[in-house]
């Protein structure tokens, strides 16, 4: 998948993130009216600095954000545990992956009592 395919479907994927943003008051009431012209960047910010930083919405933002660091820097696809491609299917699931199978799991299992607590 090219640099440029994969650009356009982050941002695809942020323009329908901002969609839900705009769909939810209690966003609205922290972003303030004008939260389209926020950058991602002041986007996550102003969430981190509100009680909004739990909603899984600012978990999909910083992984949106960390694609596009990734794909700037030359390291989209990279698992970012092990450093090995992230197998082409995870990416094609969600194109904001940030680990293969066999971390991601290793992960869900070191994690999982912090995973059970937050869903």
């Amino acid at each position: 998948m090219s640099t440029t395919h994969i650009r356009q479907e982050l941002s695809e994927l942020e323009a329908n993130l901002r969609k839900e943003i705009g769909a939810l008051p209690q966003f609205i009431e922290i972003l303030g009216a004008h939260y389209a012209n926020l950058s991602l960047g002041e986007l996550i910010d102003r969430l981190a600095q509100s009680h909004l930083a739990e909603h899984p919405l600012f978990c999909r933002l910083n992984r949106l954000d960390a694609a596009f660091c990734q794909l700037d820097l030359g390291l989209y696809g990279l698992c970012s545990d092990c450093e090995t491609e992230i197998e082409t299917e995870r990416l094609t699931q969600d194109p904001t992956e940030q680990r293969c199978s066999s971390c991601a799991e290793h992960y869900q299992h070191e994690h999982r009592h912090e995973l059970r607590l937050s869903h």
